[in-house]
């Protein structure tokens, strides 16, 4: 037997025989993308999947992966499983598969499908993309029906030889004497050579002799001359052999059997006493009765965890629900199964408040026995019990990538009792909020949150509504910072006073996201500190990678590259577990976009990678925040205008009727869009994108926002109007303290000062730059050469060494001084600051001094005084006569 690698199921016995067959398996899978393992339930088609996938991978440089489809009801699901056993993300809906064969593009493994008769159309269509687009992967399917595919080897199973069957008979027996071994031989010639009969015969060897067994078996099988028309004899021989094996067991452990075909997926001890412990058996006799079916080969244990798991092979489970389906108690024990897992999320809850980690495992074992159990609740006459047990589950949607499951079982909930205005009906609707905000946050289902908390402050459910409250905020976020600010606010409030962690800290970070997008970095770094320290306790690591990669974007906006670094890599170390594409994909967006900020393209594009085979070429690929902007900015670095412009472009493709409308586009990728459309000479385009940054950026209050846009309009502008739009971006980026930015506006006018002939102010600058950039830790840019050849080396070093002693404030504050008492003259227009002119430009349009402040993020006191400059540089008294001289002057600004 074949050591069994850790990416393999590990089998509770050992395998005996089947050398041919392995050598033919060899063969096939080394001359076939597609190999089925096709044969009868109970044939032995798994274990010998398990033993030719463990050969196999020493031949395979990625290995193999396996993925157990038995328990998958839902065809959809099919592809999902196959990528997180693979170890790639995985999409949903109609992408999943192409997703799936873009990541396994360059891979060289095995891909193991087990068990795919039940979803054979699914398992059909994902082998044939897989096979198509990926030529180094290899496929290994097991059913009980060929996949019916071109180029697909099917290889039947053939029954044991007489020598493996009795060898096997032995293994699982203990040795046979010499007297019985013929009737043992017999036996197994009986059962066909069908590795599970002649495992379930030999499990009653301890209660009866070779002898008995065969006359059992003569006695049953004396039956299927009455069996149905059409059905291949080694089914009816397992179907018999199951049924002779049942028909040895005790009255209690029949009983026993037939009501653990209620379970999806496996189980604990705890929940077949829960679902079974019932006359006429009790707590005790399910566990001696689990035992009992166990050493019958009925049922497998899994003891390797802190906790036994046991499940029935699929075969024996089928037997099984047959059973239960025809027994009187079916419906009685199907609600005990639901009432068993609404317990067990009721038990596990607590762990919701203080460690999600542990909740995720505690529940997320249990996923499809829950899924099941609601699934029965709702299609009861009372969906009461099914609706509760869901509205305990939504975090495990949220943070498991399977949403859209998850968002399907809510809406039927909900939709099972649509008027209702209780408690649970607030918490049902807060769950598909809570599963939309990273699955389709676009979508109606966010806005259930609305409807949640006014249901539950009239519930008066204080936890409910401080959930909805915060996912309502969330929702706001992008669109009205004001609102989403103040329902944050309210729900921390709440949140502190009533005990509820998660939302204190959540609606932190919330603010902090809010203080972040208005530059207002010292004050959202208080609040990211103070939310991840207790997200992160907690397990909570879903909003605590997204708050890290918040946090690391404002330590690189600030200058401080190596921070911004190692904020990125932890919010991508704290995703990793999720395996979800949302949150992992946001975080590795982030680090990718320091990166290319740094300069180290190879790094980014290497962040990226898994997330750009999860979404290139799909119809409507998932919802990745960040992959767009990051990938746009990185291939604009790389000298790609065009690939930028697509990737800019495609930030809304997620949202399918909505996708490449760039009115969608958020204001920052509407700014990089800028950059790239300039970049392959579409000036007009470039015009218009910056030109709607500014119009959404000014109207919700982002100023480092407003500054990048500045800054692209001026490279679109002539050189004068160049220069006072170079200004005004910087003066926004130093008041916010965005040094980042700042170096780039001193970069640039430089050069035009370059342009201009004032070659010592240049020379200055770009010492200033270069050493600003040595500090951030950024890849260095070449100064322009002119000035060097127009003032000669001496001066030349003179100028460079006296630039070189700024730092970046200071640079900046040369820069203003260098303008100013140069170029600008003491009274009229041309006069006003860039700073100046903003405040005209908002004063003329009829805002307060409180409403420029507001919109300029400046105080009163700072208002009134630029107001005062302006008056006696315009020889104006007051707003009136301002607004008539400034109208035209702004409207040729």
């Amino acid at each position: 037997m074949s050591a069994i690698r850790p990416d393999l199921p590990v089998p509770p016995t050992t395998f005996v025989g089947r050398e041919p067959e392995l050598r033919a398996l060899a063969a096939a899978l080394g001359d076939a993308r597609l190999v089925t393992i096709a044969g009868p339930g109970g044939c032995g088609k798994t274990r010998l999947a398990i033993e030719a996938a463990a050969t196999e991978a020493v031949r395979r440089p990625d290995g193999v992966c396996w993925a157990d489809l038995t328990t998958t009801a839902d065809a959809l699901i099919v592809p999902e499983l196959v990528a997180t056993a693979a170890g790639v993300l995985p999409a949903a809906d109609r992408d999943a598969i192409p997703s799936l064969a873009r990541q396994l593009g360059d891979r060289r493994m095995l891909v193991c499908l087990d068990n795919c008769e039940h979803v054979v159309e699914a398992v059909a269509e994902l082998a044939a993309a897989l096979t198509r687009a990926c030529p180094g992967v290899t496929v290994l399917a097991t059913s009980r029906e060929p996949l019916r595919l071109p180029g697909e080897v099917v290889w039947r199973v053939p029954p044991l030889g007489a020598e493996d069957a009795v060898a096997l008979f032995e293994e699982r027996a203990g040795p046979v004497p010499a007297p019985d071994r013929d009737a043992v031989r017999t036996a197994c010639a009986r059962l066909d050579g069908i590795p599970l009969a002649i495992e379930l015969a030999a499990a009653w060897s301890g209660t009866l002799s070779a002898r008995e067994i065969l006359q059992g078996l003569d006695d049953r099988f004396s039956l299927l001359v009455r069996g149905p028309r059409g059905v291949a004899a080694r089914h009816q021989t397992l179907a018999a052999s199951m049924a002779w094996s049942h028909d040895l067991l005790e009255e209690d452990d029949r009983t026993l059997f037939r009501r653990l075909g209620a379970f999806h997926g496996g189980f604990t001890l705890d929940a077949a006493r829960g679902v079974c412990g019932f006359g006429p058996l009790d707590g005790m006799s399910v566990l001696a009765g689990l035992g009992r079916l166990v050493d019958k080969s009925l049922v497998v244990a899994d003891t390797r965890g802190s906790v036994a798991r046991y499940r029935m092979p699929e075969t024996v489970r089928a037997y099984a629900v047959a059973l239960l389906e025809a027994s009187e108690e079916a419906d009685r024990v199907r609600d005990r199964h639901l009432d068993t897992y609404l317990a067990l999320t009721d038990d596990v809850r607590p762990l919701l408040a203080r460690d999600k980690d542990a909740w995720r495992a505690a529940v997320g074992a249990e996923h499809e026995n829950l899924c099941a159990a609601a699934a029965w609740g709702l299609s009861r006459d009372d969906p009461g019990r099914g609706r509760l047990l869901l509205a305990g589950l939504p975090w495990l949607w949220h943070l498991n990538g399977r949403g859209h499951e998850g968002l399907e079982l809510l809406r039927r909930a909900v939709d099972r009792a649509p008027d209702d205005r209780t408690a649970l009906q607030a918490r049902l609707l807060t769950g598909l909020a809570l599963v939309a905000d990273t699955t389709h946050p676009a979508g109606p289902d966010h806005d259930a949150a609305a409807t949640a908390l006014d249901i539950a402050v009239e519930a008066g459910d204080v936890a409910t509504a401080c959930l909805a409250r915060l996912l309502r905020a969330v929702g706001l976020f992008f669109g009205d910072f004001d609102t989403a600010w103040k329902l944050a606010e309210t729900a921390r409030s709440e949140a502190r006073e009533s005990g509820e962690e998660f939302v204190a800290d959540g609606a932190t970070a919330l603010m902090g996201m809010i203080r972040h997008l208005r530059d207002e970095h010292d004050e959202a770094e208080d609040l990211f500190r103070t939310a991840t320290e207790g997200l992160l306790r907690r397990g909570d690591r879903g909003v605590a990678s997204t708050t890290l990669g918040f946090w690391a974007c404002g330590a690189l906006y600030t200058g401080d590259v190596e921070r911004a670094r190692a904020l990125a890599a932890e919010a991508v170390r704290t995703a990793r577990p999720l395996a979800d594409h949302h949150r992992v994909g946001s975080a590795a967006s982030v680090l990718a976009t320091v990166e290319t900020a740094a300069g180290r393209l190879d790094e980014a594009r290497a962040a990226l990678a898994p997330l750009v085979r999860l979404v290139e070429g799909a119809e409507r690929p998932p919802f990745v925040p960040g992959l767009a902007r990051a990938m746009g900015e990185l291939e604009l670095r790389s000298g790609r205008p065009h690939e930028a412009v697509a990737w800019f472009r495609s930030e809304t493709s997620w949202l399918g009727d909505g996708a490449g409308q760039e009115a969608a586009l958020s204001p920052q990728t509407l700014t990089g869009l800028a950059a790239a459309l300039q970049a392959t000479g579409d000036d007009a385009a470039a015009a218009s994108a910056c030109e709607r940054a500014l119009t959404v950026a000014r109207a919700v209050g982002m100023p480092g926002v407003i500054a990048d846009a500045l800054e692209r309009q001026a490279r679109l502008a002539e050189p004068a109007g160049a220069e006072r739009l170079h200004h005004e971006a910087l003066a926004l980026r130093a008041e916010h303290g965005l040094w980042l930015g700042c170096v780039g506006s001193l970069d640039a006018l430089a050069r035009i000062a370059v342009a201009a002939g004032a070659h010592a102010e240049a020379t200055r600058l770009f010492a200033a730059c270069d050493r600003a950039r040595t500090d951030m830790g950024l890849a260095p840019v070449p100064a322009d050469p002119g000035p060097r050849a127009a003032l000669g080396e001496t001066a030349y070093a003179a100028a460079w060494a006296e630039g070189g002693a700024l730092d970046v404030p200071a640079a900046v504050e040369w820069a203003r001084r260098a303008r100013g008492p140069r170029r600008r003259p003491s009274s009229g227009w041309s006069a006003l600051t860039p700073a100046e002119r903003s405040v005209v430009r908002l004063a003329a349009e009829g805002l307060s001094n409180p409403g420029i402040g507001a919109r300029l993020f400046m105080s009163r006191s700072t208002v009134k005084t630029h107001l005062s400059h302006v008056y006696a540089k315009l020889g104006v008294t007051n707003r009136t006569e301002l607004a008539a001289l400034a109208t035209p002057h702004l409207a040729e600004d």
